[in-house]
């Protein structure tokens, strides 16, 4: 699908828009996406000590440089098999740390539930930081409709939650009960991590994680001219639509730079450099993940055969 909407999106382009993506891609300033793949890298270590207050209860002290690999691997792995990341990752914690297969997994479902906390509460930031413009196609002329859709979403998103869940819960249809579960599960991750031991440390590293995430983000548009002087609400907005492509592809191959550029051209930003943006953003990325995972991958059966001789 990936490769797919790559040559789609590519074939819609005339000679003159390739070459003025190709353009934004020489006069870039690769220095702010060096930046910005530090702050990836900030997140990837906290990612992996956070794992740690997780597997301390259960009695498990990996070594940090063992965490720091497996989530790195877990990565790589999920660019070309969806969802095979997580498995990777408690395989791996089990063969080098002799941590239960089963428990890893447990962990990393706790650790979800985390991430999607923080991601659905940026999505609220996003919707409530773009209201205005939302309002603007919504209600045209009607001055202050930006109000009501903030008090609509903050009002009636919890109370059609609430409603929804008891009637999932009530219901005995298999696909309808699998949702009930999942969602059972979240609240059930959810309370785990409020009677952990250390859990202030632990959200503490959750918003760092994605604190580096939005600033990866973000310096990139220092990178090209055209989008130095995004609003936030430009930043955010754009921020979460990319999160949520990547679970459409495997690491988001083809969706990212399609939807990123489809969200900055809504603040006024031309269509070639909007792509070209979400172009380096997407490999920047990429080549992180692959460069790191893949050293990792070559690395950890070393690092362990010198702590066992």
């Amino acid at each position: 699908m990936g490769v797919f909407l790559i040559w789609y999106s590519i074939s819609k382009l005339s000679p003159a828009d390739i070459q003025s993506i190709k353009t934004s891609f020489k006069t870039a300033n690769y220095w702010w996406v060096v930046l910005s793949l530090f702050f990836g890298i900030l997140s990837h270590l906290s990612r992996a000590y956070r794992w740690q207050f997780l597997l301390e209860p259960l009695g498990y002290k990996p070594k940090f440089a063992n965490s720091v690999m497996a989530v790195l691997i877990a990565y790589l792995l999920n660019l070309f098999i969806p969802r095979s990341g997580e498995i990777a990752r408690a395989a791996t914690i089990k063969k080098y740390e002799n941590i239960p297969f089963e428990k890893a997994i447990g962990t990393i479902v706790a650790e979800r539930v985390a991430d999607v906390i923080m991601l659905f509460s940026i999505t609220g930031i996003a919707f409530f930081l773009q209201t205005e413009l939302m309002g603007s196609y919504l209600f045209k002329e009607n001055e202050g409709s930006s109000i009501y859709l903030k008090i609509a979403f903050f009002v009636l998103v919890p109370l059609t939650g609430i409603v929804t869940y008891y009637l999932l819960k009530k219901s005995t249809h298999p696909f309808i009960q699998k949702i009930f579960k999942f969602i059972k599960g979240l609240i059930d991750g959810i309370k785990s991590i409020i009677t952990m031991k250390k859990k202030w440390p632990f959200i503490f590293h959750t918003v760092f994680i994605w604190l580096m995430y939005v600033l990866m983000f973000y310096t990139v548009t220092f990178a090209l001219p055209e989008t130095t002087n995004l609003p936030f609400a430009a930043i955010i907005v754009a921020f979460v639509v990319g999160g949520f492509s990547m679970a459409l592809t495997n690491g988001g191959l083809g969706t990212y730079p399609v939807f990123v550029a489809s969200a900055l051209i809504l603040y006024n930003i031309e269509d070639n450099p909007a792509r070209a943006f979400g172009w380096i953003m997407w490999t920047a990325q990429t080549i992180m993940v692959i460069v790191f995972g893949g050293l990792s991958f070559l690395l950890i059966p070393i690092y362990n055969r010198l702590r066992h001789p």
